[in-house]
Parts: structure tokens; C-alpha cells; sequence
């Protein structure tokens, strides 16, 4: 029910019927405060990290084997973290410690490269956040449907026909994101991501006892050197598909630089958020780094204990609610800037209610924010369902938004804040790095378009896609 006397608006002041106004405290820009700390910076990041990416991260290494899977996940992890300090760098322009705020990646990119890299830049990050939506509402459904597998398997045997359909998982999952989606702002997310980063421990823990339980009873699992072997598990070209595959899915894995500016935005201004965001990156990757878990819980690597492995199971579930909200947030942010800017004077975009609520108290309520942030959990959702391809989507979504978000604009906006000479020491091999990894996009790209071609003219509905390739 609404507050009687008492209405919310855009700008975030409270007006009360005895003309009272109530306004939040503000930053020195006239934003609200922002109160974010490096705990919840290394929430938010832990939780951007630990996601869709990293459960297919045992099947990649399973394609490029024990020498270049290991190789790769180093290379990759220490571009994105360096990549990552440069962007951070970025949230203030001209100064990274004094200059004016940045709220967006977006805005950084127009304030230190213009307005023409600035549309490709959005172009690029906002496709590339929707695809991760898309890519955590099947990943979650996976899970919730493995719970359910899991429990058959336990019931009837190994061997039973317990595939499952993960079309109400992903109803059920949407109904959830929807509630979560009412959330205004990132700055309201820390206790979810709190709770999310807390969630990937503990189904990191799992995988990694049940992974250390399995190689102590010994068995005939066959690894080798080089990866899937051509002539035994796969064609020689389906060797080569599957290589370009993984590093999209590796790329994928590592990348939270489409969210690091948002994340950035959410800390307090002392001490400086470009310090605190690097400590913040560096937890980040320290709390997993190359050890983080593949997909062996949903792809039954284990079969018991299945309580535990339902444990995990739904645990990742959980982690990946509150991911979720950490993508597709900035979305929300950017569409709901644009309809405002457009449309200033009108009450059904601008105006909010305060609502009470049992537990929560007052909270901010929007029909607008209600009608077209439903809508988009909807079409998430719905794409999900028709492409519930996983190891491909993830690999296709990595491929293409790597280079441009992960190295490309960092780099270019480092170079053009720090004034970098042309054709000095440091603009050529950052460069070099800039190329290399292009290369990499493009051939990740191709891999991951041939499997989902692959995977489309062999889908099965009804059968439970936890992974294209099994």
C-alpha cells in the first residue's frame, strides 16, 4: 500500500503533504551518498566472476589439456586483472583521483575517447550484458534441474532415464528475478552479492572435496597432455572447433569489466574508489584465480553423497540469483536514464511511491520500473529457453565482448589519460596485447557459432542441456 502524504521522485527527494522535504544526503556531485566499502566491491566482483563462466571452465581444460588449458587460464587471468586496473583508473577523467565522475563504463569511454567509440562501446557492453542474463537463466536452471536429477539417480540407479525439462526451472527462476528486480539501483544489491559470494564458496568447496574424494579412489579416468584426443574422443576438426570453443569460454570465465565501472560508482569517495576497486579486483581473483570449479556438479562427475551434491547444486542457484541482479542492473540504469531524459516531465517514469513493506520498511516503488523490468526478465528468460545450448552461448559471449570491453577500451582510455606517445615503448606493446587478443575473439567467436550450429541441428527438446558436449 502507498505511504499516504508521502511520494518519491527521480531526483530522490521525499515531499510530505505539510510541505516538509526530505533529502538524502549527497556527494559532492548532488548524488546521493554512496556509502559501498572494498567488502562489498569484493562481493560484487566475486560474484560477477563466479558465474556462468566458471562451471564450464573443467571442460575447457578437458579440450586443451594439462600444458596450454593451464597456460591459457594464467594468460587470460592476468590480462583481464591488468586490463581491470587500467579501467579503474578511468572512473575520473581527466584525474583518476580528482577529476569528475565517470557513473558508467559508457561515460568513461566518451570522456577520455569521444562520442563515436562511445555508441560502440554501449553497443557492445549492453549486448554483451543481456547475452549474460540469458547465459545465467539457463545456467540456473541447469542446476535446479540437476537437484532433481540427482534425486533420481539416488532413487532408481545410475543408469535410469532422469533427463529433465528445465522449462519451470526457468519460470521459477524468472518469477524470482522479477521480485529482485525491484531493487532500484546497484547501491542496493551488497547484501545479495554478500550472500551470493558466500554461496560460490561453499560449492567451490564442494566440487573441489568431491573432485579430491575421486582422484583418491583411483579409477580409469584418462588425461592427457594435449587435451581430447583426435581419432579417439573427437574428428581432427572437431578438435580444432572445440580449442577455438574454450578460449571463449575461458574469456568468458574471467571478464567482469562490463560491470567494473558500475561497481566502482557504488564506493564511497575516501579513499580514492580507484584504489579500493584494484584491491577490491585483486580479492577478487585471489579468492579463486585459476582453481575456480568447472560444471562437474550438473554434469554428474559424482554421484554421491547426493545430499551434498544437492547442496551444491542449489547453491549455485542461489549465487546466480544474485549475479544476475549484477548484470543486468547496469541494463536497467541505462534504459530507465534514457526514458527519463526523454520523457522528464512525465509522472510515470519519474515518479515513485514509498510503499511499506513487513522486514523491508519503506521501499521505493515504481509501476514503470515494475511494467519493463517484468518484461525484460520475460524475454531472458524466453531466449534461454530456446537456446539452452550452454558450453556455446557462453563461449559466443565471451568471444565477443573480450577484446572491445576486457582490453581494447581500457587500454585505449589508459593511453589517452596518461598522454602515451605514439610508437613509444609502451604504446607498441600494449598494442601488441590489444591485436593478440583480437585474434583471440575472432577465433573463439568462430568455434563457439559452429558449435551452436552444431548443437541447434541435434537439440532434443525436454532433454536437460547442461552441457553442449557431453
Amino acid at each position: 500500500m502507498e505511504v499516504e502524504g508521502k511520494t518519491k521522485y527521480a531526483e530522490g527527494a521525499f515531499d510530505f503533504d505539510d510541505g516538509r522535504q526530505q533529502k538524502p544526503e549527497l556527494d559532492d556531485d548532488g548524488r546521493p551518498k554512496r556509502r559501498g566499502t572494498l567488502l562489498t566491491a569484493s562481493a560484487h566482483i566475486i560474484t560477477a566472476v563466479i558465474g556462468s563462466g566458471v562451471l564450464s571452465l573443467a571442460w575447457a581444460i578437458a579440450q586443451l589439456g594439462w600444458v596450454v588449458g593451464p597456460a591459457v587460464l594464467v594468460a587470460f587471468s592476468l590480462i583481464t586483472w591488468f586490463c581491470s586496473s587500467l579501467l579503474a583508473d578511468c572512473y575520473r577523467s581527466p584525474d583518476p583521483v580528482h577529476g569528475k565522475r565517470n557513473y558508467t563504463y559508457g561515460e568513461a569511454v566518451r570522456a577520455n575517447l569521444g562520442s563515436v567509440k562511445y555508441r560502440l562501446c554501449a553497443l557492445a557492453q549492453y549486448v554483451n550484458l543481456v547475452g549474460v542474463t540469458v547465459g545465467y537463466t539457463i545456467t540456473t536452471a541447469i542446476s535446479m534441474g540437476a537437484v532433481k536429477r540427482s534425486n533420481c539417480f539416488h532413487r532408481n540407479g545410475h543408469n535410469a532415464a532422469c533427463d529433465e525439462s528445465n522449462t519451470i526451472n526457468m519460470i521459477i527462476f524468472a518469477a524470482i528475478q522479477i521480485l529482485l528486480s525491484q531493487l532500484p539501483n546497484f547501491h542496493k544489491l551488497w547484501w545479495l552479492s554478500i550472500v551470493a559470494a558466500v554461496m560460490s564458496v561453499t560449492y567451490s568447496s564442494i566440487g573441489l572435496g568431491l573432485s579430491i574424494a575421486k582422484i583418491a579412489e583411483g579409477g580409469n579416468v584418462r588425461t592427457s597432455l594435449t587435451g581430447v584426443t583426435i581419432g579417439i574422443d573427437v574428428s581432427a576438426s572437431e578438435k580444432v572447433w572445440r580449442t577455438f570453443q574454450s578460449l571463449g569460454n575461458i574469456a568468458f570465465a574471467y571478464s567482469y569489466s562490463n560491470v567494473l565501472i558500475e561497481i566502482q560508482d557504488t564506493l564511497r569517495s575516501s579513499p580514492p574508489e580507484n584504489q579500493v576497486m584494484k584491491k577490491a579486483s585483486f580479492i577478487g581473483y585471489a579468492a579463486f584465480g585459476n582453481h575456480a570449479p568447472g560444471n562437474f556438479l550438473t554434469g554428474f562427475g559424482f554421484y554421491d553423497p547426493f545430499w551434498l551434491i544437492d547442496i551444491g547444486n542449489i547453491c549455485i542457484a542461489i549465487h546466480l540469483i544474485g549475479a544476475y541482479q549484477v548484470f543486468c542492473q547496469p541494463i536497467y540504469q541505462f534504459f530507465e536514464g534514457w526514458i527519463r531524459s526523454r520523457w522528464p516531465n512525465s509522472a510515470f517514469f519519474t515518479k515513485e511511491h514509498v510503499v511499506s513493506l513487513p522486514v523491508v520498511g519503506d521501499f521505493p516503488f515504481s509501476l514503470f520500473r515494475l511494467i519493463w523490468r517484468t518484461l525484460y526478465v520475460i524475454l531472458t528468460a524466453l531466449v534461454a529457453s530456446i537456446f539452452p545450448f550452454f558450453n556455446d552461448f557462453l563461449g559466443l559471449i565471451g568471444a565477443l565482448s573480450f577484446w572491445p570491453l576486457t582490453v581494447y577500451f581500457p587500454v585505449q582510455m589508459y593511453m589517452a589519460q596518461a598522454k602515451i606517445r605514439k610508437f613509444s615503448v609502451t604504446w607498441t606493446w600494449l598494442n601488441i596485447l590489444s591485436s593478440a587478443c583480437l585474434v583471440v575473439s575472432i577465433v573463439a567467436a568462430c568455434g563457439s557459432i559452429q558449435g551452436l550450429v552444431h548443437d541447434v541441428g541435434n537439440y532434443r527438446p525436454f532433454r536437460l542441456a547442461n552441457s553442449s558436449h557431453e
